[in-house]
């Protein structure tokens, strides 16, 4: 029998409903509360971070309820306080959201996801804007190195295979925000609207009698455009059977193994020799940005990108976190070592130079002087538990695209080494 389709609202830790029940118990449950999400050091070496994921956390948060099954789910695991679920089954969020739009920078200590609601509301919320939060903006960071090495050549995703299957989908839409070109996912595509791109595998070439009949019926059905894999056998021998059976025309040809700077000259030799000028040179194979970096300099056309991208490149994680930093409007924070907070609802502003360059992010709980160039970063995204500005999940990838395209170039040019650093600009805080 198949599992019930459930709500966004078990996407939550247990932690969370028992804190609830306490507070009912007590009576601080409706005490009004502002969280924050903040990371307080970017991944080690890393010069800026990229939100990612806010347009998804606002399309799950209006089927965020507990209907009669998800009750149901937290009775069979020993929830049974019945204050609690019966709060639970009238629930629902009826407070405000600002935040950094999608798309943005973000550094050590920026405010990127500001909730104010009674404690019971936005206590809940935790566990879901923190897991979708850090997950997105851990791929965009990384996709957009990536696309930042590329120089300008068209990056795929294709990762699938390579994590959770919806991770995949979250994966797909946090790296076309930052520039990648297109996906192989179907879902991503059908949700989000994002071009979705694919060909042949070397299960397709081995499938066949010989390297030519595969590459036959490869194009018969796509068409002399389409990219054919040649490396299952012989590179260079694919590349001559490749030409012979789909003619100059042909769109592109893949490289997937070996030596990819040696294979993609060579490549391009061999093409302009038998008169596939055109012929497009795109490689994959465990590429990152340091890899898609060191071929800069080879005739390369587009890269197809995979496990490090989904994986975050080694950083799989924003490191996010979500704390109460004001209760009935008094500040609060905690003094753990090594995890201090700065109590207080925070305003954020980015500064920038003349040229339009950022040179500070200016964090605090009081009024920030105004200068010329600064721009506030925090924007109304939820008031009395409704959307400011509802649009089509393809909308909002489309929108945050824009803007991080626009928002990139403001950046100092250090931002993009990709040798390991400081923040490319400093928090002030104050």
């Amino acid at each position: 029998m198949p599992m019930p389709q459930l709500s966004p609202a078990l996407l939550t830790d247990r932690y969370e409903l028992t804190m609830l029940a306490a507070a009912l118990a007590d009576g601080t449950s409706e005490r009004d509360c502002v969280f924050e999400v903040f990371s307080r050091r970017l991944p080690h070496g890393r010069r800026y971070g990229v939100l990612a994921g806010t347009g998804r956390l606002l399309e799950l948060l209006a089927g965020f309820r507990f209907g009669d099954a998800e009750l149901a789910a937290v009775r069979a695991q020993g929830v049974d306080d019945p204050e609690l679920l019966a709060w639970l089954a009238d629930f629902r969020f009826t407070g405000d959201v600002d935040g950094y739009a999608e798309g943005d920078l973000y550094f050590p200590g920026s405010p990127v996801l500001t909730v104010r609601a009674p404690f019971g509301q936005a206590v809940l919320l935790e566990t879901l804007a923190l897991s979708i939060l850090n997950h997105d903006s851990a791929i965009a960071s990384a996709g957009a190195r990536m696309v930042g090495a590329s120089c300008e050549r068209p990056c795929i995703e294709m990762g699938s295979r390579r994590t959770h299957e919806e991770s995949a989908v979250a994966a797909a839409r946090a790296a076309v925000l930052v520039g990648f070109a297109a996906t192989s996912n179907l879902a991503a595509g059908a949700r989000y609207g994002i071009p979705t791109t694919g060909t042949s595998a070397h299960a397709f070439t081995l499938l066949h009698d010989d390297e030519a009949a595969a590459f036959r019926a490869q194009v018969a059905a796509l068409g002399t455009g389409t990219t054919l894999l040649v490396d299952t056998y012989d590179v260079e021998q694919g590349i001559r059977t490749a030409i012979e059976v789909a003619g100059p025309g042909l769109g592109a040809v893949r490289l997937d193994s070996g030596d990819l700077t040696v294979q993609a000259t060579r490549a391009r030799e061999l093409l302009d020799a038998l008169g596939a000028t055109e012929t497009k040179v795109i490689v994959t194979s465990d590429l990152d940005e340091y890899a898609i970096a060191a071929l800069a300099a080879a005739p390369v056309d587009g890269y197809g990108v995979g496990t490090s991208l989904v994986t975050g490149s080694g950083s799989p994680t924003a490191g996010m976190v979500y704390k109460l930093v004001e209760r009935d409007g008094v500040p609060v924070a905690k003094n753990s070592e090594g995890k201090r907070s700065v109590g207080g609802r925070k305003r954020a502003v980015r500064r920038h130079d003349a040229d339009g360059t950022a040179i500070a992010e200016v964090v605090t709980a009081g009024a920030v002087e105004p200068r010329d160039g600064d721009r506030d970063l925090l924007a109304p995204l939820v008031r009395d538990g409704e959307l400011v500005d509802p649009c089509s999940p393809a909308e909002a990838l489309a929108a945050a695209r824009d803007r991080h395209r626009v928002l990139r170039q403001t950046l100092p040019a250090e931002a993009f080494s990709l040798m390991r650093g400081e923040p490319v600009i400093d928090t002030v805080t104050a």
